[in-house]
């Protein structure tokens, strides 16, 4: 299984989720696809989970290293899951975060606080070849509401509108070690490093 010297490609094309799972992983040399020419895979799955295995496989694939991916989205009570799976693409394809936040606010325009519940889901997965038949996948999930406009600078994608409850504030004022250890990636990940490591250690045993 995973060491911690061994190489692994993170099948991402997104800065923000490439700082946030190098800062959440310090001991493992991790690379972006990027770095290998590998083109984003087609998110064609219907669910989380289908599209991070989709990323990793595709990633593995084409690097020949292990491969971590995640999935993840805002899902919104009052609009019935969405932007889902959509999230990264809600106002289109080749959509910037302004205008994702913008559509979902538009969307959400005169729904009051109380029924603004919301919530970010995060499925990571890790591979260690491209035909690995039992991927380790975890999730992890962060509930909050939305904001009726953006606040603060700090993060990515819907951070700006994402009301934080046990910090008072939204996702985008917190500082980046404070939301890694809050968030739905960093519970995920957490998860993900323990059971590789579990794993590891009962087949050193074995």
């Amino acid at each position: 299984m995973l060491e911690t010297a061994q190489q692994l490609v993170l099948a991402s094309s997104n800065f923000g989720k490439i700082r946030e799972i190098q800062a959440l992983l310090p001991d493992y040399p991790i690379a972006a696809q990027s770095a290998f020419d590998i083109q984003d895979a087609e998110e064609t799955g219907q669910s989380f989970v289908e599209n991070a295995i989709i990323k990793a496989r595709n990633a593995a694939l084409y690097s020949g290293l292990p491969a971590i991916a995640d999935d993840s989205g805002l899902v919104v009570d009052a609009l019935f899951g969405q932007p889902g799976v959509l999230s990264a693409r809600y106002a289109g394809v080749g959509a910037g975060d302004q205008e994702n936040v913008q559509k979902l606010l538009q969307a959400l325009e005169g729904v009051p606080d109380a029924q603004r519940t919301a919530r970010f889901v995060c499925v990571m997965v890790f591979m260690q070849h491209a035909e690995d038949p039992l991927p380790v996948i975890t999730q992890g999930v962060w509930e909050g509401r939305i904001l009726h406009q953006p606040k603060g600078d700090n993060g990515f994608g819907y951070d700006p509108v994402f009301w934080v409850p046990e910090r008072d504030c939204a996702s985008a004022e917190l500082p980046a070690d404070v939301k890694n250890a809050l968030s739905h990636r960093g519970k995920a990940l957490k998860t993900l490093t323990a059971l590789i490591q579990l794993s590891a250690a009962v087949q050193a045993s074995m």
